[in-house]
């Protein structure tokens, strides 16, 4: 496995601000014509590395300055444009299979919603489409 940690200057007040970006190589050697790898286990070692709090604070800060935070261009009183910015960061919309009438996910797969305006009261929205 091989990490680089280059960095990428993101807009700060003041200035630019430095972001750390990690990339990460997972190297699979194989040795038959036909083989599986399950990298769950692998790949969430990585994850438990990375503060994906810290990273949507990082990108997307809630001290910057955000013309959706700015009366003279919105009527938001919230101050909440970090969490609009962060949230397209995650996406919207999710699919998921369903196979005999059961969800199917994966061992360690789970169905999380990020709340980034907090605290708030949420509907979410669930469409089933099949036969």
């Amino acid at each position: 496995m091989t990490a680089t940690n280059p960095a990428v200057p993101a807009a700060a007040e003041g200035g630019l601000e430095t972001v750390r970006v990690i990339t990460e190589t997972l190297r699979i050697v194989t040795d038959k014509r036909l083989e599986l790898y399950n990298l769950t286990e692998k790949v969430a070692d990585i994850v438990k590395r990375h503060d994906i709090k810290g990273m949507l604070n990082k990108v997307v800060s809630p001290r910057d300055e955000w013309r959706h935070n700015d009366p003279a261009h919105s009527d938001c009183d919230r101050q909440n444009a970090h969490s609009h910015l962060q949230a397209t960061l995650l996406g919207h919309a999710l699919s998921f299979p369903v196979t005999k009438g059961k969800l199917v996910l994966g061992q360690f797969q789970a169905i999380i919603a990020a709340e980034l305006d907090g605290p708030r009261n949420r509907d979410v929205a669930i469409q089933i489409i099949g036969r």
